[in-house]
């Protein structure tokens, strides 16, 4: 597929584009004209600067020098919650930083490799395709990815270029009432697309997009995570803009209410966890994350408290609201006390007596102690702690990854002693999750008999390869937004840098393969969207920490935290 081409003027911003013509029925769009534009709202923020006594002071001829970056990264980071945040515009139209350093050779180029990767429809911009690079057969990476996107709005929200993103939100909106089967089976009305793709008719002058929920995935698994992304998105939006009239749009708030009811309904379950099937999620091919995967669980957690800000106090949303709050108290309470792993648990699991039957068992998913692998009792530091992979009946998968941990920072499902063990344990076991290409999506890699078994022979997933413990740089902009949350944003910058020696030489690969990350991924493409947009939303978050604040919730008061097993556990 040809991608359009995009014209950008020399400040970096979109030119206008006249509409191309389409005679489709079934894309009946939108109204977009009944959409009021963004306003305003008169709210003060209180920003990690104090914007507006430094421009009053310059226009009074007393400019105060800039900050230090340690009260810079200080300053009021707990006011997440606020509706309306507006950014002070960063990267590709910004000339210098509010430190006085000129910006990095690459953000520029960045940009530019950006925009081309836009797609358009009917002469508006819709997303961002997955990859640029023509060197290989495109398979789906010609596809706007629900996932992939999020970096790339985030990009455009934090340089003042919202239209994009509201143009992806109706678009994927409209994508969702579409009727979904796969073989005869219809799947449930709340499903997001995995991705979607615009076709074009230059015979007719027509386009048409076509959607993949699921039927043609590896697998053909349906994307759970690309309705949580769609709502944490919507309140991204919100937050940076203060654009209440989107969210409150009645399609809007259906389609929040129709994933809501997929993830809410009543079954056979024991847990608040949603029980998952492999591939569906960042990881979309076997990897034995099947059961309740800590990306899906922090996800979830997050989209559910987005949802409580974004939907309206009627009817409706009254007994939504209502099923969140429950739903939100048990699912904190059974991932901090069942998914933590930390030294003391270790023990405890060293130390767990099986078999046991009744309500005051300690060891209640029959763990055997011999199951814990060798690899933990050496990985797991004095100091700290994380969200393990997996938990369920006689399974724990005590493997790390990166976005669900990163994730349940940002959204409070950590409490603050947990987010202070993750970023401990990150940068006590640097050499292992980091090493010379940030950043590890999973660790430690299966291989040998196990690799055979998990994964069956996929041989994409290799040791230390792809999603087998490879290395992604997209992951940066997650853990820069945990690093400026937990208060430790050099963290964020050593990985940063070390990304700037080669993400631009290699020239944007997908992933990098090897223990330490030192091989471009043997399958890897390159000009990969996301990573170039990770890297720019990585940059700006540390120029304008205030920027977090659109992917990072308070802590809730009321979801108290869990931090010691009882005796009755």
């Amino acid at each position: 597929m040809s991608t359009p081409s995009v014209d950008v003027s020399q400040n970096g911003t979109l030119k206008n584009y006249d509409s191309c013509s389409s005679s489709v029925a079934e894309l009946d769009d939108i109204d977009f004209s009944r959409i009021p534009r963004p306003r305003n709202l008169n709210i003060e923020r209180k920003g990690s600067l104090d914007e507006r006594s430094f421009s009053e002071a310059q226009m009074m001829g007393n400019s105060p020098p800039p900050p230090s970056r340690a009260e810079y990264y200080s300053r009021g980071l707990d006011h997440f919650d606020s509706v309306h945040s507006p950014a002070k515009w960063s990267g590709f139209t910004t000339p210098r930083s509010p430190f006085g350093a000129e910006p990095h050779p690459m953000i520029a180029e960045a940009w530019e490799a950006l925009r081309r990767s836009l797609v358009h429809f009917r002469g508006r911009p819709v997303g961002t395709i997955a990859a640029l690079d023509s060197s290989d057969e495109k398979l789906n990476y010609d596809q706007v990815f629900v996932r992939d996107f999020v970096p790339s709005a985030l990009a455009f929200l934090m340089n003042g270029e919202p239209e994009i993103v509201k143009n992806f939100i109706l678009k994927t909106l409209r994508l969702q009432s579409w009727e979904k089967k796969i073989d005869r089976f219809q799947l449930g009305e709340g499903v997001m697309p995995a991705s979607f793709k615009v076709l074009h008719d230059p015979v007719r002058n027509t386009e048409t997009l076509m959607a993949d929920f699921g039927e043609s995935a590896i697998g053909r698994v349906a994307p759970i995570d690309s309705g949580f992304w769609w709502i944490i998105l919507l309140r991204a939006y919100t937050k940076s803009t203060g654009d209440t009239s989107l969210s409150e749009m009645p399609e809007c708030q259906k389609g929040m209410r129709l994933i809501l009811s997929l993830c809410l309904s009543e079954g056979f379950d024991t847990f608040p966890t949603l029980l998952c099937a492999d591939g569906c999620c960042m990881i979309d091919r076997r990897m034995g994350v099947y059961g309740y995967p800590i990306e899906i669980q922090a996800l979830f957690f997050m989209a559910l408290r987005c949802a409580l800000l974004l939907l309206k106090q009627d009817v409706e949303g009254k007994e939504f609201i209502e099923r969140i709050v429950k739903r939100l108290h048990a699912l904190s309470y059974h991932m901090r006390t069942y998914f933590w792993l930390d030294l003391k648990q270790v023990n405890d699991i060293y130390r767990y007596k099986t078999e046991e039957y009744s309500h005051t068992a300690v060891n209640k998913f029959n763990v055997i102690p011999d199951s814990l692998p060798e690899w933990v009792f050496d990985f797991m530091p004095l100091h700290g702690g994380y969200f393990i992979g997996n938990v369920g009946p006689s399974n724990m998968d005590f493997r790390w990854f990166c976005l669900g941990n990163c994730i349940a920072i940002l959204s409070c499902l950590a409490t603050p002693e947990q987010e202070t063990k993750i970023m401990d344990l990150i940068e006590s076991r640097w050499h292992e999750l980091v090493g010379e290409m940030p950043l590890k999506v999973c660790y430690p890699a299966i291989e040998g008999h196990e690799w055979r078994i998990v994964t069956g022979c996929d041989p994409k997933n290799t040791r230390w390869s792809y999603h087998n413990g490879g290395s992604w740089p997209v992951l940066l902009w997650l853990l820069t937004a945990a690093c400026i949350k937990t208060g430790r944003p050099q963290i964020a910058r050593r990985a940063i840098e070390l990304a700037e020696t080669r993400l631009s030489k290699d020239g944007w690969p997908e992933y990098y393969d090897g223990k330490l990350g030192r091989f471009i991924g043997k399958q890897a493409r390159k000009h990969q969207t996301w990573s170039i947009a990770g890297y720019l939303v990585a940059k700006m978050m540390l120029e304008d920490p205030s920027h977090v604040g659109m992917v990072a919730l308070e802590e809730d008061k009321q979801l108290k935290p869990v931090l010691k097993r009882s005796n009755s556990f």
